[in-house]
């Protein structure tokens, strides 16, 4: 993924201005439509894991979501993106750092919304609203899942994940 000042651009999707997404969700937000955004952890690879962290937050930190949803890659057999991978094109997250991934979009997110992943971190669920007051107790559980959680628990799940 690269980021310029006006376009954001994932390797496996294609390009969207930065200017037309916000004005989009500007006009929703002065229309009084309630819309959420969806960060998919993991999407952009290793090689771009910070940029897609970083960048995506501070786009829908431009916006005005009600919800802000997370959910993590899996990589399903017969999809392109498993090929890639089987082929050394695209190098998957592992599992402590998918939640690194996640911290640091968390760290950079600044709209208030409900606040809702799929990831739950040393038995806590971190989805709730309000997430300005609750955003450095999701860091934290996030860090001390990333140095004490179980990866090979996790990864088995996801493994054993059979759709979405």
């Amino acid at each position: 993924m690269h980021f310029t000042g006006t376009v954001y651009r994932n390797p496996y999707w294609p390009t969207f201005p930065l200017l037309q997404i916000t004005q989009e969700c500007h006009k929703l937000d002065e229309a009084g439509v309630a819309y959420w955004m969806t960060f998919l952890n993991g999407v952009a690879g290793k090689e771009h894991s910070r940029d897609h962290a970083v960048h995506s937050a501070e786009i829908f930190s431009q916006c005005h979501p009600m919800l802000v949803g997370t959910g993590g890659l899996t990589l399903f057999p017969g999809t392109p993106l498993l090929e890639e991978a089987q082929c050394g094109k695209f190098t998957p997250l592992s599992e402590k750092e998918m939640l690194e991934e996640l911290k640091l979009f968390v760290e950079n997110l600044t709209c208030d919304c409900t606040f809702i992943t799929h990831h739950t971190v040393s038995g806590q669920n971190l989805t709730g609203p309000n997430f300005l007051q609750r955003k450095e107790k999701i860091i934290a559980a996030l860090e001390h899942e990333i140095r004490h959680g179980d990866m090979d628990r996790m990864a088995a799940m996801r493994r054993n994940k059979r759709s979405l």
